[in-house]
């Protein structure tokens, strides 16, 4: 009986540590082509970012909607449809998740044609403490000392390279606060992944067609067809956006968030090194201080969401509770 009950014991947490391995390597893999696809934007130079954007949200959509038919939920994603326009809250929530994701979207691609990658890395980096802030003001809920250090650590920085290049860096800031207005309505609006950025690229697909047909004489003009390389990059778009999307999700139930939080700097960080030295934008030692202080804040940021820190603060609690009595 006791060989047994080891039997099933061995089998059930081999089964987490597969569970475990499979949601590790998927989360692993999305941060990884999250970094690099400014490599992938690059080959788009030569289409206008607006253009690029509009064909992003069109062929996500696609793809969403394959991939919705191909897993059989799509019966389900009509019904989560349904639930968000019968809700005039609901639907002016996805409305403006789907402007923000836009905006996002859009600055991050306008930062790769225009060589501002090092900016946008910067966005990606501050973006968590600026959810955090907004967790304050929005959710109301309570920051710690170690997460307002946090922030004034990584406001620092962002002054420090305001005043060194002489003016705000408009780019990363949009890149933060837009994901963090993103993250912070994906809160309020309870819908898988794959539903929510099916409906997100459904409400404004009909403004990126209708834009790109407006500023092209004809429809294969505004779809690249006469060149077959473009229109395979732009379609292409959409399984840029899609795939990191779905591992990111498949990772997300597999593996602990903490972990999450510590690999969601993997991206930032090759994007930089892909700015640094691949694209030779300028790195200067004020870029190295003001870069190093928001390093600090984030790991500040990602101590104070860990195990070791909760246990610290349960023990000083206990520790207090004792005294007092």
């Amino acid at each position: 009986m006791d060989s047994k009950l080891i039997g099933i014991e061995a089998r059930t947490m081999g089964k987490k540590l597969n569970e475990q391995s499979i949601g590790i390597f998927a989360a692993l893999a999305a941060y990884i082509l999250w970094g690099v696809f400014p490599l992938y934007w690059k080959l788009l130079n030569h289409v206008p970012a607006d253009e690029v954007l509009a064909h992003r949200i069109i062929w996500s959509l696609v793809l969403m909607f394959v991939i919705l038919l191909a897993l059989g939920k799509l019966p389900s994603f009509f019904k989560d449809v349904k639930m968000i326009f019968s809700s005039k809250k609901q639907l002016l929530f996805m409305l403006l998740a789907s402007i923000f994701i836009s905006v996002n979207w859009f600055t991050y691609i306008w930062s790769v044609a225009n060589e501002q990658l090092v900016e946008a890395s910067l966005g990606y980096y501050i973006n968590p403490l600026v959810s955090v802030v907004l967790a304050v003001v929005i959710f109301k809920e309570k920051l710690t000392r170690s997460q307002g250090l946090a922030f004034i650590l990584a406001t620092i920085g962002v002054a420090i390279l305001a005043v060194y290049t002489g003016g705000t860096p408009i780019a990363a800031l949009t890149l933060a606060f837009s994901f963090a207005f993103y993250g912070a309505l994906k809160k309020v609006v309870k819908v898988g992944a794959l539903t929510s950025l099916a409906v997100e690229t459904m409400l404004v697909t009909p403004i990126a067609l209708i834009y790109l047909t407006m500023i092209h004489a004809t429809v294969s003009d505004a779809f690249y067809v006469h060149s077959l390389s473009t229109f395979a990059l732009l379609i292409g778009a959409g399984i840029a956006t899609s795939v990191p999307l779905l591992l990111f999700a498949i990772g997300a139930r597999r593996i602990p968030l903490s972990m999450i939080g510590f690999l969601q700097y993997l991206a930032p960080t090759i994007t930089l090194f892909i700015g640094i030295f691949l694209f030779k934008e300028p790195f200067s030692s004020v870029h190295l201080l003001a870069f190093s202080f928001i390093w600090v804040a984030l790991a500040l940021y990602t101590f104070s969401k860990s195990k070791i820190y909760r246990r610290i603060q349960l023990d000083k609690v206990a520790k207090e509770k004792q005294a007092a009595s």
